[in-house]
């Protein structure tokens, strides 16, 4: 189940008509995401089609929101990122977050048979004995260009598959777990990747046609009806309780006053 990548494996392995069809694969890597747009940069990047993947089976230098580091064991997890070319407006680029949360969430879900739930923004998690644990992460970072429209986005997915306890990363606002802790039993990490893609492309193709992620996101936000803490880019401290998201995925806090907030990045802690 540990067993290391190559291309032709994968290829054999997905299902998809587009997404992930092209694909580059490296044993190490600094970073799935950082490779795909520093190569957006250079005229090689005009050749890579919407729906390229960048798999490694070791990122160096992986991380998530904040530049906060993210380390998983060689061969243990699922490390890539998903380049998309979509012309959509500005606002709807956090639907490519959700699609791949909710994605992320049905593929664990089919495959394993756990209680799989998304906390806002970014985080996949796992419920054990009443108490949410993460399992993965989402990391999106965009290209608006003019600022009329999006010009191309890179979306990394990592997801703690086959890690011991031992050598889980380090978690920051919730305890971790992998697949492997959960399940007492390794999982083929192929199979995920294939089901995470196909529920990708499936939901990508959906949205594509204007149909909003969103209502199935609220639905797997546990974030949702709880007293929520938030850091924001702003340094302004926020607790409330979450109460919704709009359309666009951002997060609608009401605080003791009443006050609405709009919450559009951000850390948040429960209770």
């Amino acid at each position: 189940m540990n067993e290391p990548f190559n291309e032709t494996m994968l290829a054999a392995a997905l299902d998809t008509n587009w997404l992930g069809r092209r694909l580059e694969y490296f044993p190490v890597i600094d970073s799935t995401n950082d490779y795909l747009r520093d190569r957006l940069t250079t005229h090689s990047g005009m050749l890579m089609p919407h729906g390229m993947m960048v798999i490694a089976d070791f990122q160096t230098h992986g991380r998530g929101r904040l530049n906060r580091r993210w380390l998983a064991p060689p061969h243990s997890s699922l490390t890539f990122s998903i380049l998309f070319r979509s012309s959509w407006p500005p606002e709807r680029a956090n639907w490519l977050t959700m699609l791949a949360g909710l994605a992320a969430a049905q593929a664990i879900q089919d495959e394993t048979g756990l209680a799989v739930g998304l906390k806002w923004p970014n985080d996949v998690m796992i419920e054990r004995d009443g108490q949410w644990y993460k399992v993965g992460g989402l990391l999106l970072e965009a290209d608006f260009g003019d600022g009329e429209k999006l010009r191309h986005a890179v979306l990394g997915i990592g997801i703690n598959v086959n890690i011991p306890a031992g050598q889980l990363p380090t978690p920051v606002l919730y305890p971790a777990t992998s697949l492997l802790i959960e399940l007492g039993r390794p999982v083929s990490r192929l199979r995920l990747l294939g089901g995470i893609l196909r529920q990708l492309e499936e939901r990508y193709g959906a949205a594509a046609t204007g149909e909003t992620p969103q209502p199935a996101w609220n639905q797997k936000l546990i974030t949702l009806g709880r007293i929520v803490h938030l850091e924001t880019s702003e340094q302004t401290p926020i607790s409330g309780i979450a109460i919704a998201t709009d359309e666009w995925g951002h997060l609608l806090v009401q605080d003791s006053a009443g006050h609405l907030h709009t919450i559009t990045a951000g850390d948040v802690r429960g209770e």
